[in-house]
């Protein structure tokens, strides 16, 4: 077998102990091995929608651009690691690009942005049916895994440990499921997702977006969800960051919000974080709204957030710095204890519309609340 070779195989019955699926898929769709030494991105340029393309155990120093639909990209687990290519490796495939060949044509752009895995739509369609999983993308002076126009994007048992900014990410999207991730060590956000960073425009309706079962720990922040509405954020894991879930809204039109929160364990969100050009300094938050309408926050346990950042406390409603309110929100049936400077926070004016109701918990600002 040559260094590049890569192995092609139907897909008529279940694979390696069931990695790919539960039921067999269609004669016509392929199984595209990588192992280690090989290239994913090669396998990925030659699959087409429907095929699996399966990576085995090992380290494979390389950015993965993915454009073709209903592809699946599957690894083994935590022994399938991605990890930046190093300098010189780096410079010939820059070079391959810029002539139009090897294998980096499809990649340089995701690994110039200094990200790990790219699923990218295309300007006015979008890319439908990815799913990523099974695998660990760390180190990358960007994001470990970035999204950008995709629709039912799926992103399950993914590790994005210790990358520059965000561990797992999406933006201007539709219909995503994030289940069962592992985000930690991020420089910002373990997992992000948001309407368009670049843009100033209202929030996108995500048309049901769900990020559920993950672990995020150890990050600046552990979840960011920024101006979008419709999105579930539910039973997921989320502890050690200097700020646990942030939701967060601003003057724009169509509002963010109509949102639920419901579920989570947010837990000693107290490291420390220095204050950025959008944010004041971080430490001991645990559910932030702030600029977002309509959002309800229930039966999550929120417990041992502590410290003296404007943004502290268990749930804070916080008043945007932008002067965006945060209205007719629902707080309710939550377990919060140990919380500082309280379980309950809501800075916003009474008239707001906000609802706390049924929550457990000792104390509040104002007083009344629990």
């Amino acid at each position: 077998m040559t260094k590049r070779h890569i192995t092609y195989l139907a897909c008529t019955t279940v694979l390696l102990g069931g990695l790919v699926g539960t039921s067999p898929a269609s004669a016509a769709h392929q199984l595209h091995v990588v192992r280690a030494g090989e290239s994913i991105q090669k396998a990925v340029n030659a699959a087409r929608s429907g095929d699996t393309v399966l990576v085995m155990a090992g380290t494979y120093h390389e950015s993965v651009t993915v454009r073709t639909p209903g592809l699946t990209l599957r690894g083994m687990g935590s022994r399938t690691v991605i990890q930046p290519a190093g300098k010189k490796a780096g410079l010939g495939a820059v070079r391959a690009a810029k002539a139009g060949t090897g294998t980096a044509r499809a990649s340089v752009s995701c690994r110039a942005a200094g990200n790990g895995i790219c699923v990218v739509g295309r300007k006015n369609k979008a890319l439908t049916g990815v799913t990523v999983s099974d695998l660990k993308v760390t180190g990358f002076a960007k994001s470990g895994l970035w999204s950008m126009g995709t629709d039912r994007l799926t992103v399950e048992r993914v590790i994005a440990d210790a990358n520059g900014q965000w561990g797992i990410a999406q933006e201007h999207s539709t219909r995503g499921l994030f289940r069962e991730n592992t985000a930690r060590r991020n420089g910002d956000a373990g997992l992000f997702l948001a309407n368009n960073v670049t843009a100033e425009q209202g929030a996108a309706d995500t048309r049901g977006t769900v990020i559920t079962r993950n672990r995020v720990e150890s990050n600046r922040i552990g979840i960011t969800v920024r101006r979008l509405r419709n999105l579930t954020v539910a039973r997921n894991q989320i502890t050690g960051n200097c700020a646990g879930l942030l939701v967060v809204g601003d003057e724009n039109r169509p509002r963010a919000g109509a949102l639920t929160v419901s579920a989570n364990r947010v837990e000693r969100n107290n490291k420390y974080c220095a204050k950025t050009a959008r944010l004041p300094h971080l430490q001991g938050s645990g559910i932030v709204l702030t600029g977002t309408e309509k959002t309800l926050v229930t039966r999550n346990v929120v417990t041992g957030n502590s410290g003296r950042s404007p943004l502290s406390g268990g749930i804070v409603l916080f008043k945007s710095f932008v002067g965006a309110r945060s209205e007719r929100n629902r707080i309710t049936d939550n377990r919060l204890e140990n919380n500082s400077p309280a379980d309950l926070v809501n800075q916003e004016a009474a008239k707001s519309g906000n609802a706390f109701d049924h929550n457990a918990c000792r104390a509040s600002r104002p007083a009344g609340l629990c």
